[in-house]
């Protein structure tokens, strides 16, 4: 599931990882989250130019891209899952909605969450720039996928997808993907007011813009950079969830490994996915 390049060690060290893997303390459950690196494909060197703006692994139908090869993308991923699993993929409305299934639909289900017991179902959420949650049981016994969106947490997609959960939050493991990084995520002042209305812990999870640093006060109606996972770790932990792992990435910043929506506005996205087995 991975692929390595090392320099000689005199050198520094480079590594490519096509699909991080999910470290769960949980032996029966499954995850990883893709980069735009095709992971059957050689490495890139470090100053590759992409051809195309969905280079090389976009999963999302919905992009402009070539269907038959986002298809090829999608259907390659059964490599690194369980046999006989099918992925359960959404089509993503950055609302509130959760879904929970028993089986598996071959039509996207329209929702930003979904929640899964049975094996052979993975559950998908893509995103580029927006923050991947997944959620397991310590028991392995229930999963769950969150569209991290700052629309969708504002509306509480977390709060909503664990109290559809059976799991005792306290026995809920989070683990949170690449998303846009906290120096790099610029929102309006209506943004920090739909979180911080519902809670003054919020308002460390924002920050003045570096232009705004340089006047006397934050300008009326300003501009404020956003940490989404400093969000989600807040909203997890109000509910009782504090076995939260995060890979902290910026997907805006790096791109050679991301597609960035904000960046590019035009891309592709990656998918993050969670089974049981």
């Amino acid at each position: 599931m991975f692929c390595v390049r090392i320099q000689n060690l005199t050198q520094q060290t480079i590594i490519y990882n096509r699909l991080y893997n999910v470290e769960w303390p949980v032996h029966n459950v499954l995850a990883f989250t893709t980069t735009r690196l095709h992971p059957q494909k050689e490495t890139l060197s470090p100053n590759h130019s992409y051809s195309s703006v969905y280079d090389q692994f976009n999963v999302g139908t919905h992009v402009g891209d070539n269907l038959e090869r986002v298809n090829r993308n999608r259907h390659s991923l059964l490599a690194y899952l369980p046999k006989k699993t099918n992925i359960q993929w959404l089509e993503q409305v950055h609302g509130n909605k959760v879904v929970t299934i028993e089986s598996h639909s071959i039509t996207p289900l329209v929702a930003d969450a979904i929640i899964t017991r049975q094996k052979n179902i993975a559950l998908a959420v893509m995103t580029a720039d927006c923050l991947p949650i997944l959620l397991t049981a310590v028991d392995g016994s229930e999963i769950a996928a969150i569209h991290g969106g700052w629309k969708p947490l504002a509306k509480n997609i977390i709060t909503n997808t664990v109290n559809d959960m059976q799991t005792a939050n306290e026995n809920i493991i989070a683990w949170l993907g690449p998303c846009i990084g906290e120096y790099a995520f610029e929102v309006g002042e209506e943004v920090k007011c739909a979180f911080e209305s519902q809670s003054e812990k919020f308002t460390s999870a924002f920050s003045v813009t570096r232009e705004q640093l340089t006047l006397p006060k934050p300008a009326d109606n300003g501009k404020y950079l956003a940490n989404l996972a400093m969000i989600a770790k807040i909203q997890l932990n109000a509910l009782g969830i504090h076995q939260v792992k995060h890979l902290n990435h910026c997907t805006y910043a790096d791109e050679q490994q991301y597609f960035s929506y904000r960046r590019d506005t035009i891309t592709g996205r990656m998918v993050s996915i969670i089974c049981r087995q």
